[in-house]
């Protein structure tokens, strides 16, 4: 027979296997981090994978959370949450970065109000002139920034424990500037510590093949690294050779004037078998501050009102449609290393 002591040990022993098999569990499944915690890649459901809550514009060098009032912002787009959970949205990626209006908590209060799964990010955004850029971007290396970014993944951000669920960052069109490319060695970096998939806002393809060119030299696969605004680049067979290299293309620009334009774009997606690397969103919203009542929201259910309609008339099935707003989106955003192979 056990001693008691042996007995106690016995259980704290088990429990801890016990714990360890659950994160295991989930762990084989495919983790996907929210603003709520971790959660299993299957669960995640159809999802959103660009859109906005709030975006401040000010700039970096005048950036100041104190511009906006949690409550404010609740009352303004919590209605538009449930609009579009009630239309059969479980899961928004928010693409708003740090020092463009990236409030995490707010995002964690809204995504218990409103039933909604939400995922935040890490890292800058280096478009737009570099405005939302803060000084260290000009100074450290992207070994440095990389560390930041690591940093909010491993402790949380701005002392919530909140943690990001991937990484946002943004560079210039065309040829890539030195900042740009260090952005892009910093995103790398950081991707091969922590799995965290990068999203990029770039636009037209010529900056796209350069940022993977940076990846691959890096040591990453270029299907960790997600094409945003890949509907500004009007070439679709440039679409297709991105889907080829294994990277995702992020058609994020859905609204009510571009149905039919998006309805062709796919069904030449699906002619030339690509739609398990396409991404399809409205890169609405969004609560602005210093606008009265946060300026004109736009709403989140365009997709699912207008565009999924119309793809079912053009013939395609709901494995399909599945396969482009719950499948891809589960591979695309589950944290996992993915080195270049060979």
């Amino acid at each position: 027979m056990l001693s008691r002591r042996s007995f106690l040990q016995s259980i704290i022993l088990l429990g801890g296997v016990s714990t360890a098999l659950r994160a295991g569990a989930i762990e084989n499944k495919r983790t996907i981090m929210t603003v709520t915690g971790p959660i299993s890649a299957d669960v995640l459901g159809t999802t959103l994978i660009h859109e906005h809550i709030l975006v401040d514009f000010i700039g970096a060098a005048l950036y100041d959370p104190q511009r906006w009032n949690d409550d404010d912002v609740v009352k303004k787009v919590l209605p538009f949450l449930k609009e579009v959970r009630n239309a059969g949205c479980k899961s928004m990626v928010d693409c708003t970065p740090n020092f463009l209006g990236r409030d995490v908590s707010l995002l964690q209060r809204l995504s218990r109000e409103s039933g909604l799964t939400i995922i935040t990010n890490t890292g800058y955004y280096g478009g737009s002139d570099e405005k939302f850029l803060p000084p260290q971007v000009f100074t450290e290396s992207s070994s440095e920034l990389a560390k930041r970014w690591i940093v909010e993944w491993e402790n949380g951000i701005d002392g919530t424990g909140i943690k990001p669920g991937f990484m946002k960052i943004s560079v210039n069109p065309g040829t890539l500037s030195n900042v740009s490319q260090k952005l892009v060695e910093a995103a790398a970096k950081t991707h091969l510590q922590t799995g965290l998939t990068i999203a990029s806002h770039t636009g037209p393809a010529v900056a796209a093949f350069e940022e993977i060119e940076i990846l691959r030299k890096q040591g990453v696969s270029p299907e960790a690294f997600i094409w945003v605004h890949a509907q500004s680049e009007k070439n679709t067979t440039e679409h297709v050779r991105a889907v080829r290299t294994g990277m995702w293309v992020s058609l994020d620009g859905v609204n009510d004037s571009n149905i039919a334009q998006y309805t062709d774009i796919l069904a030449q997606l699906k002619k030339e078998k690509s739609l398990h690397r396409i991404l399809l969103s409205h890169d609405a919203g969004w609560y602005e501050p210093g606008k009265p009542d946060g300026g004109n929201f736009r709403g989140y259910t365009t997709l699912f009102k207008l565009l999924l309609p119309a793809l079912r008339e053009k013939g395609f099935s709901k494995k399909e449609i599945d396969q482009l707003l719950i499948e891809n989106p589960k591979e695309a955003f589950a944290i996992n290393v993915r080195k270049l192979k060979g």
